[in-house]
């Protein structure tokens, strides 16, 4: 994170927030199961699992993590086929997110978890270095890992700032958790729409970085 450049960062604080956002709602939606935060809903699926009583409680966070993968799949086969692929990727989880506030009016109630989980898992590929995930988005574990890391090193009297970005990055994960949540309590799924104009506006931003990447590729090979 902090060997990122400023529209790197200020996309990876966007789409924390964003993340925040659209998992506190399914969060609260779905009774506690998460549309981007896997680690959880694998435990969740591990408790199910171990309770016969509960094994059908096991369903929902399976069905999600299933989706979760294949909204992976989907952002990764676009990083492959394309030469922008933050630009291209943000496209998909805005349409993603769109698609899921449109449906919430409809007879189906589950059909806006299916385009948020898709949009969140797809998301995880927008950073990406030597095939992998160089910013996890969508989690905070590694971040806070990575956080206390370099807490320690300004301990023992090493690096004295890269220990801010990981901060930064939490901390928009868990406003925009706040406003998700708050949006929730008042207008329900309809708050979709807020995360899918706030998605567009992020795609200028990757549009951004796609053409410096692009240049700096450029630079590299001449």
């Amino acid at each position: 994170m902090h060997d990122q450049n400023r529209h790197a960062r200020l996309l990876a604080l966007g789409l924390a927030m964003l993340a925040g956002f659209v998992d506190a709602m399914g969060f609260l939606a779905l009774g506690g199961v998460f549309v981007s935060f896997m680690s959880g809903n694998s435990t969740r699926l591990g408790a199910g699992i171990a309770q016969p009583d509960h094994l059908l409680a096991a369903l929902l966070p399976f069905a999600v993590i299933v989706l979760f993968v294949i909204g992976v799949m989907i952002g990764k086969i676009i990083r492959h086929k394309r030469k922008n692929p933050a630009t291209v990727i943000l496209s998909f989880m805005t349409v993603m997110l769109l698609l899921a506030a449109a449906s919430y009016q409809t007879a189906l109630p589950h059909i806006p978890f299916l385009f948020m989980i898709l949009a969140m898992g797809s998301a995880n590929n927008v950073f990406v270095r030597d095939g992998e995930v160089a910013i996890g988005v969508t989690y905070m574990t590694g971040t806070l890992v990575k956080l206390g890391q370099r807490l320690a090193n300004v301990y023992l009297g090493e690096a004295r700032h890269d220990w801010k970005p990981y901060l930064f990055l939490w901390c928009a994960l868990v406003s925009g958790a706040v406003m998700g949540a708050a949006c929730f309590y008042y207008a329900g799924l309809s708050g979709l729409w807020i995360a899918g104009l706030f998605c567009a506006m992020l795609v200028f931003t990757a549009r951004k970085l796609d053409k410096e990447q692009t240049l700096t590729k450029a630079d590299t090979a001449s």
